[in-house]
Formats: C-alpha cells, structure tokens, sequence
C-alpha cells in the first residue's frame, strides 16, 4: 500500500560534464578583382561568432564563423598596404560524454592563434587554431520528500542549504552605433576589428533581468590617400529577461555570446563607420534554499519498504572579483621610434593552483604590435608572463572552481625609441562552487504489520559502528525511548562494549 507524503519540487542544476578541446578551421581566399595582388602577409587577425550550438546524444555541435582581416604589403608600383575582409565558417561536432539532448550547455569558443599563407599573388590560405569550453549543464527538476503521513513514523533528517536554479533565460541585444573618424580622412577600406565585452552588470527585479554592458570596438582603417588611421568607441548593450519569481535577493550569472557583427564605411553619413552586433545574453538565477532531506526511516509497527536515489546537488556558489594590474616596460629595436598603430591583448591562463584561501593563476599576456617602417607596415608579438593571487576564503586543493576573465584596460606608451610602457588591467572572477551528493527517499510503500517481539525489554552491547538511529531501528524501538531509558543525554555516550537496554515501543 503506497503511504501518503508531502513533497516540495526543487530544480536542481549540476554540471554533466566539462571539456575543452581544441579544434582547427581553414579556408581559402580569393583576392577580389579591385585589390592588387599580395606580396607579403604583415598581420591576420578575426573575431569568432557562434550563431549556433546544440546538445545531441553523447555530442555537442557548434556553428559559427571567424570573421578575419588580413592585411598585406601588396604588389602594386608604390608597394602599398591593403587589406582582405573574409568570413570562415566552422561546424564541429565535439564528443562530450553523458551529454544528452535536452540538456543545457554554455560554450566559449576562443581563438588561440590564426596564420595566412600566400598560395599565389591572387590567392591565401587562412588557418585558424580555436579552443572550445564546453559545459553541458543539467536542470532536473526532484521531488524531495518532506513529510511522510504514517502515525509512528520514524525518520533520520538532514537539514541542507542548496543552490536551486529558479530559472533560465535568454534575449537577443543589438549594439549598434557609427563611430565618427577625423574629417579630413576619406575612408577606403577597414583593415582591422576588435570587439570585446566590457563592463558587464545586472539588476534584478520582480519578475525581471537588466543586464548591461558595453562593446568595446576598435576599427584600423586606409584612407584613399594611403594614411593608416584607427577609431575606437564603445557601444551600450542593454537587454532585459524575462524571468519569473526571481527577486533581488537572488543570485545570477550573465553570459554575453558575439552571434554576429558587421562593421562597414557608412553609407548614409560621411566620415563614420556602421557598428551593428548581435548579442545573446543568457542568465541563470539562483537561490539559496534549505531543505529538509529525509535519509533513513522506519516504523516501529509497520513494515516500510522505500527505494533512495543519489542526487548530486550545489551546496552552494560563491565568487570573489579582483583586477590584475600588469606592468611592463618592454624594449622592442624593430619599432625604433615609429608609429604604433595598433596592440591588440591575448590572456592564456597557462596553469591555475589552489591553495587554502587561495587561487594561484600563472599564465601570459600576448600583445601583438602593429607598427610603420621605413618599408611600409610591420607586426611583432611579444608576451609578458604574469602571476595572479586571488584570495577566496574557503578555498582548498579538492575545491571546485570556475574562472572568468575580462579585459578591463590597455594602454601602451612609447616611452624611448624603443621602449613601450605597457598597462594592462584584467579582472578575474572566481566561483568556488561547492557539490555535495545526497540520497533521497523515493517510492514509499506499507507492507503487513510485524510480527512483534513480546518482550518488554532488551538487553544490549553496543558494538563498534552502531548509533542510537540504527539501534532504534534494529530493534523497532525509539531514539528518545532509548535515550530515556539509559539516561543518555550525547550520542558520544554510545561507547563500543557499553550495555544498555532496549525497551519495547508501545505508542
């Protein structure tokens, strides 16, 4: 006979499986018919849009493209500096394990390095080396059993705070914007593009999202006199999220994806280039809730047969953000006191320890210069290596950690001929993310009454691993009949030898 019970349905979100792996793409490129031939590749560079990704069975598969620029000495009489624009699409399907479909999944696809080889003065081969994070993530919604109506009814209970995910959203947000070069420039061709998100932040209200960012954009571009020149600019993001049942109390993490961007010369107002994103900004929202979980039960006159089930649940979610400031004067001959156009940043997080109440980060900032020479237009990398301490109380070698790291400022100041101040701000956000496994009771049944032993009293020797529950239990008597009978006031009474008695239950 199935027993009555209260239940409280509880969403829980647990991460399935984490993987990177690295992946390459390439393409060839055609040299359009109005750009003269390419002699020699000075810098490639490209920004990486997923318009799509989707969970399958044991799979995730990713579709997007990798908008490049590459910009070359070319072979026309004056040796000239030009530019390709070309956009390389990419579907890669990854082998994630225990994956399934249904399933969440956030995934950061980072471009680690691109290389160009001339084919022929007409014709380039792009090689792009991407690396995708891939979280497969699990929202499962539980019935936890509360209170279960049988009079006598014993049950061993746990009280657990948890992260119980309330809701997931997601909304599309366009940034867009013209960014205003100098007037005596007449624009010819884009040469460069640097798109990064900045500032990120949210508000929560009743039943609403605001998250808010801006798009940090910086344009190189030609003049039709043969001038180098760049634009940057940054362009408000702002998107809300429905999402009810939230308030602010809650806790939410934002996702910000590029699904594409376009930046082209405007062709309605002079002098200004057309900034248009498309954004997907994605939110979990979180919040901390106790439950009672009931581990272990029995009745004292009935026979109780129930089935458990493990669950792994976020016990809870905390995090910790800190800027790294990176400085360094860096002596680079080939620049020699000429123009820097453009630094672009790279961060590679290379190996990450975990102390107690701490993260250490090792890694290697990546700065590629784009320079004039007396040849025309040169590009160099250089890397300066860094060490990060993030405190976070809490924090030990078997902690669970998530890292997060944005881009907050550069600047780069010539300060000799060949030396280069530069500045480099990144801020890390961490989150400690604590799981625990727990087991819940499931499918609760009656069976016939026991058949009762008729003695009033037991008498018994407590052996090594026993506890009053399992005594209890063993006997169908009572915690509290057993306590009252021996006088014990401390679980830690119950020592391994000690006799103690056992009184019948007659409620």
């Amino acid at each position: 006979m199935t027993i009555e019970t209260n239940r409280e349905n509880i969403c829980i979100n647990h991460m399935i499986n984490q993987k990177k792996e690295a992946f390459i793409v390439k393409g060839d490129c055609i040299i359009p018919d109005i750009k003269p031939d390419i002699l020699k590749e000075i810098n490639t560079s490209g920004i990486v849009c997923v318009y799509k990704k989707e969970v399958l069975d044991g799979k995730v598969k990713i579709d997007g493209n990798i908008n490049t620029y590459t910009i070359y000495l070319s072979g026309d009489e004056s040796n000239s500096v030009r530019s390709i624009n070309f956009n390389l699409d990419f579907s890669q399907i990854i082998t994630v394990d225990r994956a399934m479909d249904g399933m969440d999944v956030k995934i950061d696809v980072k471009l680690k390095n691109i290389e160009c080889k001339i084919l022929n003065e007409r014709k380039i081969s792009i090689t792009a080396f991407l690396e995708a994070d891939i979280k497969v993530i699990s929202n499962e919604n539980v019935d936890i059993v509360e209170e279960v109506k049988l009079a006598d009814i014993q049950t061993l209970e746990d009280n657990l705070k948890i992260s119980s995910n309330i809701g997931t959203g997601s909304v599309r947000a366009y940034a867009k914007d013209t960014l205003i070069i100098d007037t005596i420039d007449n624009l010819a061709e884009i040469m460069k593009i640097e798109a990064n998100i900045v500032n990120k932040d949210i508000k929560l209200s009743y039943n609403k999202v605001l998250a808010k960012a801006d798009l940090q954009t910086k344009v190189l571009y030609l003049t039709d006199d043969n001038r180098i020149n760049s634009v940057e600019g940054k362009i408000p993001i702002m998107g809300f999220i429905d999402m009810p049942n939230i308030s602010e109390e809650n806790i939410c993490e934002t996702d910000y994806e590029i699904k594409n961007i376009v930046i082209k010369p405007n062709a309605v107002e002079e002098h200004s280039i057309y900034v248009e994103a498309e954004i997907e900004i994605t939110c979990d929202v979180f919040k901390q809730k106790e439950i009672k979980v009931i581990q272990d039960m029995y009745s004292p006159k009935t026979n109780i047969l129930f089935t458990k089930k493990q669950l792994q649940v976020v016990e809870n979610k905390e995090s910790v953000r800190n800027i790294c400031n990176i400085r360094e004067n860096q002596t680079i001959p080939e620049i020699n006191g000429n123009k820097i156009y453009d630094a672009s940043v790279n961060i590679e997080i290379e190996k990450q320890t975990l102390l107690n109440d701490k993260v250490l980060y090792e890694g290697e900032v990546q700065i590629t210069y784009i320079f004039s020479t007396n040849n025309g237009l040169e590009s160099k990398r250089t890397t300066i290596p860094f060490s990060f301490n993030q405190d976070f109380p809490g924090v030990c070698n078997q902690s669970s950690i998530e890292t997060k790291i944005e881009l907050q400022n550069q600047e780069f100041i010539v300060s000799t001929d060949e030396n280069i101040d530069a500045k480099i701000d990144i801020m890390f956000t961490t989150y400690l993310i604590k799981n625990t496994n727990i087991n819940v009771i499931d499918d609760i049944s009656e069976e016939e009454s026991k058949n009762k032993d008729t003695s009033s009293l037991v008498i018994y020797f407590v052996k090594n691993g026993d506890t009053l529950w399992k005594i209890a239990k063993k006997f169908s008597s009572t915690v509290s009949e057993i306590e009252r009978v021996n006088g014990i006031q401390n679980e830690n009474e119950l020592q391994c030898g000690k006799q103690i008695f056992i009184p019948r239950y007659n409620g």
